[in-house]
């Protein structure tokens, strides 16, 4: 009897680890707002900042059309479980801080106009973290994962 209380307390326990180490690792589920709002977003930054060779000032609307849709988005991830990858990611874009995309325009703002080969590097750059998001979503595997914390350390 003593025997069969030890194997169920050793069952229980093994069960318990599991469900904890899955809920630890866990993602969310793939969202089709989340991926067309995401290749919206991509597509809106490719074509502003190709205007980052003409004055900030007069594409001025539609900067701050993007960002509110990328702060409606962020506000949007903020609240789904399991999603803290995501959210720390759109944070990084939308942070001015960081050399992605708030970053960038916070530099085309600063100096009116920016060089065609800061450009085109930064467009790389922005262009490639948000392709990784949109793999991310797309597919929430371990590889996809390891690349986007990848960025979002490398950027912290």
């Amino acid at each position: 009897m003593k025997h069969l209380k030890l194997k169920h307390l050793l069952f229980f326990i093994s069960i318990s680890f599991i469900f904890s180490s899955c809920n630890s690792t866990r993602t969310a589920l793939f969202d089709q707002y989340s991926y067309e709002k995401t290749i919206e977003l991509k597509v809106e930054a490719d074509k502003l900042i190709s205007k980052a060779t003409t004055p900030y000032s007069a594409n001025q609307e539609e900067i701050e059309k993007l960002f509110l849709n990328v702060e409606k988005l962020v506000e949007y991830e903020k609240n789904k479980p399991n999603n803290e990858i995501t959210f720390e990611m759109l944070k990084m874009l939308n942070d001015k801080d960081k050399n992605l995309l708030a970053g960038f325009f916070k530099h085309w703002h600063t100096k009116g106009v920016v060089s065609k080969s800061f450009l085109e590097e930064s467009k790389k750059q922005i262009l490639s973290a948000f392709d990784l998001l949109i793999q991310y979503e797309i597919k929430k595997d371990k590889q996809s994962k390891e690349e986007l914390l990848n960025l979002i350390i490398l950027n912290t």
